[in-house]
């Protein structure tokens, strides 16, 4: 009699912990559709803004805007800013700090200091509960594309093994050469993408500005339907001028979102122009045409 007595508590203490449970995922997801409701975002993009954007507005200040919009980071932050996205509820989508673009991986001569780089940053990133790293290629200076390929797939070989180790992802930014980075090799998808298939980790994948790459190659979406898998997160900006991407400019960025939702992406998108009217108005009207 006893053991049924026994059981019988143990099944009632079971149905009462599932109905906690229960009732705490209701919740969550109460709250988390309550959110969506305040901010009127549909939630099918993650959106983020890059903070060099807006160098008269204080981080804490842009924070405290920016999660008013439906932002959910704020990013190519430092170290030291990550207690003040974190004190508001956001996160850092992309981390900056481990190297410069004119001192990428094309050259052999920086792997060193690069790898010694990672290894000081990728703990702290994965500490802060976040996961890419910005690196760049480096400029050409007279080396070949071939040649850049065979140097960077080394020098990110070796960083690979950190990134796994502290579960962090080292994102390539694609930049033009044409207008703002003059001699930069990453400046097309295709040599990006034979990068991630030489170096052959998820722990290495491209950064697809889509500002750069109209300027470079155009043909934007259905570059992004052949090469989504190497993709780790992708960066907005009107064309031309890197202003506004309303309807000053030659991008439909709405149409280009569905594109990207449409490949399963579940990254960040980041606002990255240059406001030329006020720049938070100007922010959250970017933010709302990519919310698609």
């Amino acid at each position: 009699m006893s053991n049924q007595m026994s059981r019988r508590s143990a099944l009632r203490n079971l149905t009462k912990g599932a109905a906690v449970a229960a009732a705490a995922t209701s919740l969550s997801q109460r709250l988390g559709a309550a959110e969506k409701a305040l901010t009127g975002m549909k939630g099918r993009i993650n959106h983020s803004v890059c903070k060099w954007c807006y160098p008269k507005i204080e981080l804490n200040d842009l924070c405290v805007a920016g999660k008013k919009m439906g932002l959910q980071s704020i990013e190519l932050l430092e170290i030291k800013d990550f207690p003040t996205v974190k004190k508001h509820g956001l996160i850092c989508a992309m981390v900056s700090g481990a190297d410069q673009i004119g001192f990428g991986f094309n050259r052999l001569e920086h792997h060193d200091k690069l790898v010694a780089n990672y290894e000081m940053i990728a703990p702290r990133v994965a500490e802060a509960g976040f996961k890419n790293i910005i690196c760049f290629s480096g400029n050409r200076g007279g080396m070949s594309d071939e040649q850049g390929l065979e140097n960077c797939a080394l020098g990110l070989k070796r960083i690979v093994p950190i990134c796994e180790k502290y579960n962090v992802v080292a994102v390539m930014e694609l930049l033009n050469s044409k207008v703002d980075h003059k001699d930069y090799m990453c400046d097309h998808t295709k040599w990006g993408v034979e990068l991630c298939k030489r170096v052959g980790s998820e722990r290495f994948k491209l950064l697809y500005d889509i500002y750069h790459m109209q300027i470079m190659e155009g043909d934007v979406i259905r570059t992004i339907r052949e090469s989504y898998k190497y993709i780790a997160h992708y960066h907005t900006g009107g064309v031309p001028g890197r202003n506004e991407i309303d309807e000053t400019q030659e991008l439909n960025y709405a149409t280009i979102m569905k594109a990207i939702t449409e490949t399963g992406f579940k990254g960040h998108v980041a606002q990255e122009f240059i406001p030329k009217r006020d720049p938070l108005a100007s922010l959250e009207q970017g933010v709302r045409i990519c919310d698609v």
